[in-house]
């Protein structure tokens, strides 16, 4: 444990950005099994209800910088393209 109180903040702010931040990923995560689970079952009304939420998420982790805005956008293509594939 740093001494310093400057440190000492700096350990306490990290640790809270770790939990914001793992939290978020979290969900991003959930959102996008959720999408996936559907495409799975072949229920094409509850993917794209979810894909939605997933879309939502994965914008807003690229914002905070959690993963790259072209790996968010690659997901969001990947998730559109299977949910495409249903349809036909």
């Amino acid at each position: 444990m740093p001494n310093i109180k400057s440190a000492i903040k700096r350990v306490k702010t990290t640790n809270e950005r770790n939990a914001q931040n793992a939290a978020q990923k979290s969900a991003m995560r959930t959102a996008v099994k959720k999408v996936e689970a559907a495409i799975a079952n072949k229920d094409v009304e509850a993917a794209k209800a979810s894909v939605v939420n997933a879309t939502k998420e994965l914008d807003k982790a690229a914002t905070k910088g959690l993963i790259h805005k072209n790996a968010a956008a690659r997901k969001k293509s990947r998730l559109a393209k299977q949910i495409n594939s249903l349809n036909a």
